[in-house]
């Protein structure tokens, strides 16, 4: 039977040739998504190993965060950066599923994750979320909430303005794009939490300021960052 499926697949690939999203090769049989090869080579930044990481040193002194961290380098033509523009500018919304589980597995062996309670995504306006059909950042939280078991909060944390995008803006210019377009539909719902907030690229940091600002309206929270990928400047 197990051949025969095997045939079915191997036909099917012929027709529908089934690409890795990290460098555009075709997958063999039992690879998902991305292929073994850029599974093994895309980088690690390792950052979780780190307290004082440059992720983490980019809040220093503009927002209050326990931890800060991301999977990779986010740099032209690099993989990380082929997969980010697949899930969202692509739809391909199962790769932020698969990138979330591949780096949950990562930091759940350091124990990152043992005094977080909620993970919450960095959150679309309903405009932009209307026009693209899906979050990425909550693609991504999907996937660490299967390998963690801690639930997803996609109510609690809104967007309330729809922003700009952010290509080319300066660091100061990112911050009054988004400074005062994020709030809390319910803070008692996040009181006495540690949250960890989800996105998928890290540049200047604004985003992510404006979203710990928002959420630091609820009492007594702690309030951890992590990202698929880091805009090294």
């Amino acid at each position: 039977m197990n051949y025969f499926h095997d045939l079915i697949d191997d036909f099917l690939s012929l027709l529908f040739p089934r690409i890795c999203y990290g460098c555009g090769e075709h997958l063999l049989r039992n690879e998902y998504l991305i292929c073994t090869g850029c599974f093994a080579l895309i980088p690690r930044t390792d950052f979780h190993l780190d307290p004082e990481n440059p992720v983490a040193r980019l809040f220093w002194g503009r927002c209050k965060v326990e931890k800060a961290a991301a999977f990779s380098i986010y740099a032209r033509g690099s993989k990380i950066r082929r997969i980010i523009h697949a899930i969202k500018y692509s739809g391909i919304k199962e790769l932020g599923n698969l990138m979330g589980r591949i780096y949950a597995t990562q930091l759940k062996e350091n124990g990152f994750f043992n005094d977080i309670d909620v993970i919450i995504p960095v959150p679309l306006h309903r405009s932009k979320l209307k026009k693209r059909g899906f979050n990425q950042a909550e693609s991504i939280c999907e996937g660490i909430s299967e390998i963690t078991g801690l639930p997803v909060d996609t109510y609690s944390l809104i967007r309330k303005i729809p922003s700009g995008t952010q290509t080319r803006r300066s660091r100061y210019d990112r911050w009054l794009n988004v400074e005062g377009i994020f709030g809390l539909t319910n803070n008692k719902s996040l009181s006495n939490r540690h949250i960890l907030l989800v996105d998928d690229v890290i540049t200047t940091g604004s985003t992510i300021e404006a979203c710990v600002n928002a959420l630091m309206q609820a009492e007594n929270i702690k309030i951890s960052v992590i990202a698929l990928a880091w805009a090294e400047k």
